[in-house]
This record gives C-alpha cells, structure tokens and sequence, in this order.
C-alpha cells in the first residue's frame, strides 16, 4: 500500500488546486493567499463581480477535473524579479514578493498553473481526490479591516473517501445542533442588524446565564475570592500604560468624554490593578483574590463573527490572584483544581492541557518568562495532570494554561485560563508591605473558567444537544394535567414546587397529553409531571423524563428528593 501523504502538504496542494481551478474558470481574478488548515483549505480572492454560493459547484467540478489530468507538481526558486514580472498584474503577489526574505521566491507549478509557494505538495494533482469545497465568506486583505475586501472560498480535504464521509457526517451533526438553531427554537437569544455581532438574551437565556454566574460565585465565595465590578469605559491613557494599547488598539472601541480619548474595556484587568492601588497593602492581605463578572467589548470582524462563539460583547469571569512570588506555585494549583471541578460539574472529564509559552510580541525578560512558565509546570506536575507545551502561544505578559474539552460530538474546546504575570505589577506600580517592612513586588494570576460566558454557554448547548442538564436548563419541569378536572391540585401542586425553589411552569391549554408532551419534548423541558385522577387523589405525580421514560406515583417530597440529587451540592 503506498504511503499516504501528510494531510498537511494534502491541504495545502489543495488550496493551489483550487486557485488554479479559479483561475481557468475566471482568468481576470486576482489571488491572494491560499494556507492549509486544521480541517482543511482556503484561498482569499478579489473577483471582478462577487461570487455567490452556486459557483462553488461549478468550481469543485472544474477541481475535479484538473485532478484526473494528474499534472505533476513542481517547486523551483526563482528571482525575484522573475517573479514581479510573472505577477505584474496582481498588487496582492508583488506585495508578499517584497516582503518576503532575500533575492529569490518559491514558485510551485502544475500544468501552465503556478502560484507563489514555499514548498511541501503532493507529487500530482491526481493525489487530491477526496475534497469538498464548504462556503464562500468574508475576509480582508492581511486580516486589516481597513484593507481590501477579499472573498474565500474554503474547503475540506482529506487522505481517503472514509475520512471525508466521516467529517461531513459530524459536520451535519454539527449544523442540526447548532447553538444559533437550538437558540432561536428555545427562545434563549437572538442577534439582530441594530447591533450586528452583540447578542440579545431573552427570559430564558438569561436565566441560564444566572445559573452559570451563581454556581461559580458560589464556588469562589468558598474559596475566599472578593468580588468587585470596574467600570466599561476608561480613559485611554490606561490601556496605554497597560499595553492593550499597542496590542489590542484595532479591536477595541473609541469614544470622546470631556474632549478626552476613552476605550470601551476589552478586558477588565487594569480595574483591578486600580482597586488593589486604592490604598496600601500588607502581606497579610495577600493572596488577594479578586473576581469578576465583567461585560468585556471587541471589535472583531464581520467576516468572523459566529453567534454565541465569537461576539463582540461577551462577559467574563475573570480574576486576579495578587500574591507573593511564594505563594505562586500554591494559588496556580488551586486554580486549576477549581477549573477541573467547574469543567468535570458540566460532565467534561478528559482534559487536555496546554502550556503557552513566549510569542514573539512580549514584554520582559528571559528570565522572568521562564520562571513565570516553570511556576505553571510545577503546578501541574503537583496537581497530577498530564500536559504539552505551546511555544509562542502565550500572551503578551504572561504565559499561561490553556485547558482544552472534548464535547459530545468529539470536538475539541480551549476553555479556561490561568496566566502568570510579572509585568503588570510593573506597570502599574503595586506593591505590598513585606514582614520585614519593606515594599515589595507581588505577582499576578490571571484566572478564568468559563472565559467568555457566551461561547460556554454556546457549548454547553451544543455539547448537550439542547438538552441542559435538569439543574442548568430554564424550565425544569412543566406540569401537565390529563384533564381540566386536576387544575386546581396542579396550581396547588405549582406554589409548592416554586417554593421549594423549582423553575416550573403550568401547562393550562385544553390540548390532548399527548399533544402537551410533544411539545415540552419539543422545548427541551427535562420534567414532565402529569397529573390524572389517580394522581389527584393520591397527591402524587407521574414524572416523565424528556427521553420518555416514566416513573409513578411520586410524592412531593421523593420529587423534591430527586431534584435536589440532579443538582450541584453547592446549589441545593
């Protein structure tokens, strides 16, 4: 059996595939780039008239075609200047030439067809045979939104028929439970063109929303986190001394308040920073664990905006650890003991770890980033679990742990974060009265869990399909009477669960049961309680779980038994 190729250097020769099926099918078209991807392949274009989806069959046609001609693919390095001259037409090409390292270019071919290329393909197009291509989006030249508007044509590839068929049917399962669907068919939330990217929570969604910010104010409460709230909109000159500034400036919000420039926060750090330096600080203070439910703001761009999972308002719920240089190792280890029970709570057990060393864009020394990463390895290796090392992945000032899910439909999810960080302390100058009297430096922990409520909240559903779990869904439980003679016994039955603390809601429609059951199943609701004669008269219920199982002739109190066991303890 001959060896198949890295799936990378598939995807890759792919991406040329369809350039060169562009550029026979719409010769005047200009190319711009064409990378692999983690599941695939796409190439950003500028066409004379926009394409729409219907070209995108005529086009994987054409691909096909150019597959069964099994043209050999070449690689060769060539002046520059060759070069400008092959792309004199194309200010995208010319611009990536003078940019790129020394006198010469990689220049791939295949047929009459070449593109600019580093290297790494299959040897003939007759090797790229199991595609698809998937959607026409958005882009812009270089990612600026200030440049030009680009078109991309994306698409899968893979090394046999059976992994493509693989990947299409967990990308229609993906599509049935999609967040935005499950969203708008159980009137969670809804976006809208008056404010494109920023989600609308409806009763529902929000109740869910309350749910999540509860169990972990509660969690942290236990572990003696203080909980503060900083402001939306701060003067720029913070988010300079900070560095957001130079890093974040073309995602964040700009406005003008008594003729000075502020931003809308894109993440509710140096707040905190400012409430730890109201006042002096001792070492008995410390660790000082402050936490945050903060409604954070992004300008990300259209092209990438995707309901819940990338928005440009989320909230947050952040933390900062301020501690000593020796209490590190210890309040990172019990960070991550407090990620591995949030995420382990919503039914995520296997966890990948990564650790994000580095980037190339950072502040501070050597030094420092090495002793900030061993801090977070250290922790690890103490707490038991198992991790991989990201190099240049971390932030700017810090590096951190990245903690990654695997859902219900085998996707994988980065969720929660723990960040050391030596700069800003710095930056903005905090210290703390050491025992011996002095001022001293302390070090900070960025925590969070979730991350952005909004994208957990997105996973959650699709994770469970739509399905919350009975302690996290909106409406637990909706009781349905068989006939109108068991009203009043259900309104009864209603005060005493709510109550007891129970979100349920009374069925009152004169519809059929059955006809009332299909459309809880419909909404979700994990409780059905039904109530008949025998019912009445017994002062019991039948419980009937959204999967049609059924159990009789539960009292109050065994339901109320079993809620309570269905719930988180800390939430009982």
């Amino acid at each position: 059996m001959q060896d198949q190729p890295d799936v990378q250097v598939l995807r890759h020769s792919a991406a040329h595939l369809l350039a060169q099926a562009i550029k026979e099918l719409y010769p005047d078209t200009q190319l711009t780039i064409g990378p692999a991807t983690e599941t695939g392949f796409f190439y950003d274009i500028l066409p004379t008239t926009n394409f729409k989806e219907e070209v995108l069959e005529k086009i994987e046609a054409r691909m096909r075609e150019i597959s069964d001609r099994n043209l050999v693919i070449g690689h060769e390095e060539v002046s520059k200047d060759k070069a400008r001259e092959l792309y004199q037409g194309n200010p995208f090409k010319l611009e990536m030439i003078d940019k790129l390292d020394g006198q010469t270019v990689g220049l791939s071919s295949q047929g009459d067809f070449y593109d600019l290329c580093r290297g790494g393909h299959v040897a003939t197009t007759g090797d790229i045979k199991h595609f698809k291509l998937t959607n026409i989006s958005g882009s812009y030249w270089r990612a600026d939104r200030d440049g030009q508007a680009l078109q991309r044509i994306s698409g899968i590839a893979f090394n046999t028929q059976k992994e493509l068929e693989t990947y299409e049917r967990k990308r229609e399962e993906a599509l049935l439970y999609d967040h935005r669907r499950i969203g708008k068919q159980l009137d969670l939330f809804s976006f809208h063109n008056e404010g494109v990217g920023f989600p609308f929570f409806h009763p529902k969604g929000k109740t869910v929303v309350n749910i999540l910010v509860d169990f972990m104010r509660k969690l942290q409460l236990e572990r003696n986190y203080s909980e503060v709230s900083t402001p939306i909109i701060l003067n720029d000159e913070l988010w300079k001394r900070s560095g957001h500034y130079a890093h974040y400036k073309e995602n964040m919000y700009f406005c003008e308040i008594d003729e000075k420039q502020h931003a809308v926060k894109p993440m509710n750090c140096p707040g905190a920073f400012i409430i730890y330096n109201n006042r002096p600080r001792s070492y008995r203070e410390l660790p000082l664990r402050l936490s945050e439910f903060g409604i954070c703001h992004r300008h990300e761009l259209s092209g990438v905006l995707h309901g819940l999972f990338r928005a440009r308002s989320f909230l947050m719920d952040d933390a900062h650890i301020v501690c000593t240089a020796e209490q590190l190792r210890s309040e990172i280890l019990g960070a991550i003991r407090l990620v591995e029970l949030v995420l382990k709570t919503f039914g995520f057990k296997n966890l990948h770890i990564g650790v994000s060393t580095r980037p190339e864009s950072s502040m501070g020394s050597d030094q420092i980033w090495q002793t900030a990463t061993d801090s977070l390895t250290e922790a690890l290796t103490e707490a038991g679990l198992d991790y991989v090392i990201q190099e240049g992945e971390g932030a700017f000032y810090g590096p951190k742990i990245e903690f990654v899910i695997k859902d219900s439909m085998d996707r994988e999810w980065q969720c929660g974060t723990v960040q050391v960080d030596f700069f800003q302390p710095e930056n903005f100058d905090l210290t703390y009265v050491a025992a011996s009297g002095k001022e001293e430096r302390p070090v900070i922990i960025h925590r969070a869990i979730y991350g952005s409520l909004e994208r957990f909240f997105a996973i959650l559903l699709e994770h469970y399909k739509g399905h919350l779990p009975y302690w996290l869904a909106p409406v637990q439980a909706r009781i349905l009477t068989i006939t109108d003679d068991q009203q009043e016994y259900a309104q009864t039955l209603l005060k005493e669960l709510k109550a007891a603390g129970c979100r349920v809601e009374l069925e009152e429609s004169s519809d059929p049961l059955s006809g009332k059951i299909k459309s809880a199943q419909i909404e979700k609701i994990p409780w059905m309680l039904i109530i008949g004669k025998k019912e009445q008269a017994n002062g019991t219920v039948t419980l009937r779980h959204n999967n049609g199982k059924q159990e009789f002739g539960l009292s109050v109190a065994a339901l109320l038994e079993k809620a309570k066991d269905a719930t988180p303890e800390i939430l009982r």
